[in-house]
Parts: C-alpha cells; sequence; structure tokens
C-alpha cells in the first residue's frame, strides 16, 4: 500500500511501520535531505525513481516527488481487541463506526482515536468506507497502531460489548436530539464505547437503539454540527480528561 505527499510520508515514518520510501528524482534538494535524514533515523530504505515512475504508481501527479510504501492494513477480532484492550489496563476505551463511508474521515479518526488514548476501533464489514490508501494516509501511519476489528454486524457487536460489561454511547447533536447531554457531565470511570455515526444520517436506529445513553458537544456558533471525524476526537478528549477529573454521573 502506498500513502504519498511530504507531510503524510514524513509522519508515518514518525509513527513507524514505513517498508520504503520512494522518491522521485529531480525533487528539490531541502526536501530530499528532510526526507533521508528521516528515513535514516527510521531504519527505512530510500529509493530514487523516475518521477514517471511514481506517477504510474499512484495514479496521480499530485505526490510532491514521495510516496512511502506500508503493509497493509491488519484487522483483528472482536474477541481478541477486548483481550487486548484489557490487558493493556485501565479503562477500556473503543471507538465504534456506524456507516462511516468517507475514507478521510475514517483515517482522521484512527488518527484522533489513537493519539487520544483509545484502544482500538470497531468497524462494520459491509457498511464502513475501507482501510483504504486515503485512509490510511489520512491517519498519517496511526492504522498500523491502533487495533481494528472488523465485523459483520455492529448492532450485535454492542450487544457483545455490554455484555461485557462496556458502557456504550452514542455521538448525537445536542441541539436536535433531546435525550443527548453534554459530554463533560458524563462519569466516564468506566469501559466505554463510543459510537460515531454517519457523516449525513448519523447513526442507524438498530445502533442508537443499544446505546446506554447519547453524548454531545455544546455548539456556540450558527452552524449547528460538525465533521464526524472533528466530533470523534473532542469527545476523545472529553473521555479522558473526565477520567482525570471527576464526572458527575448520568
Amino acid at each position: 500500500m502506498l500513502i504519498y505527499g511530504r507531510n503524510a510520508v514524513l509522519e508515518a515514518l514518525r509513527s513507524g511501520g514505513v517498508e520504503q520510501v520512494l522518491v522521485a528524482r529531480g525533487i528539490e534538494t531541502a526536501m530530499l535531505k528532510e526526507l533521508e535524514a528521516a528515513a535514516a533515523r527510521a531504519g527505512v530504505p530510500l529509493a530514487m525513481l523516475p518521477r514517471i515512475e511514481l506517477d504510474r504508481a499512484l495514479k496521480t501527479t499530485h505526490h510532491q516527488g514521495v510516496a512511502a510504501e506500508l503493509p497493509e492494513v491488519k484487522t483483528t477480532s472482536l474477541e481478541q481487541l477486548l483481550a487486548q484492550g484489557r490487558a493493556a489496563g485501565g479503562r477500556l476505551l473503543l471507538v465504534l463506526l456506524d456507516q462511516l463511508t468517507d475514507p478521510r474521515n475514517l483515517g482522521a479518526i484512527v488518527r484522533s482515536a489513537e493519539a487520544l488514548g483509545s484502544h482500538g476501533m470497531v468497524m462494520e464489514e459491509r457498511r464502513s468506507a475501507p482501510l483504504s490508501a486515503v485512509a490510511v494516509k489520512a491517519s498519517a501511519g496511526a492504522t498500523s497502531l491502533l487495533p481494528i476489528a472488523v465485523v459483520t454486524n455492529l448492532p450485535r457487536a454492542i450487544e457483545q460489548l455490554k455484555e461485557q460489561g462496556v458502557w456504550v454511547y452514542g455521538a448525537a447533536p445536542l441541539g436536535s436530539d433531546p435525550t443527548a447531554v453534554d459530554a463533560a457531565s458524563v462519569d466516564w470511570d468506566r469501559d466505554t464505547a463510543l459510537v460515531i455515526g454517519s457523516e449525513g444520517s448519523g447513526m442507524r436506529r438498530l445502533v442508537r437503539e443499544r446505546c446506554d445513553g447519547m453524548v454531545g458537544i455544546p455548539m456556540s456558533g450558527r452552524i449547528g454540527s460538525l465533521n464526524a471525524a472533528v466530533a470523534a476526537g473532542i469527545l476523545l478528549y472529553a473521555v479522558q480528561r473526565g477520567r482525570s477529573g471527576s464526572g458527575s454521573g448520568m
């Protein structure tokens, strides 16, 4: 799997998991030196090749003359994800995706989840964006760090999590959902899974009905909603902040 662009490649080198860096001949000297240094620090080989070969491999000319080869994203089972998370210690934190179809949002949520201490992500096999090169690029390499479980039925997966003592909360706009409460008011000192719905329609009814509660973010501007990836990052921060402080409970 190939990702491209200076920033994406440098971030992936810092995160680890890059197998090889590919650089087009003729790129500016400063960028080449920066890439060579980053690849050397990561212990990753760097290969020079004609720009036309990179164009063909990536099927685009908008790559800034640099790409990185990453291994295919490995997924796991829900049972293994739970076992790994509990073995890590502390309160469990998982992110569940329901019908998230934009690969850039998917990658951005993986990045936020890994950076903000999530133990893993659960997504449905047929109703999610694929773990493609676009998603991997948007994750800045986090897809190789965050365990990801792919399930056939998300509502059933939620039931399994609840049977294991995990509290499941769905993300919803505070203004338009009368059942949603401010995420900052919840006691997050418990094993938790946070469900992020689709970019347009939110969560499916069957998913929503299985949640223990709905949480949202107070909005003070005239725009009434946030991008799914942005909302996920803010809610994950609220969970971690609630664990370090004292939630008020529900």
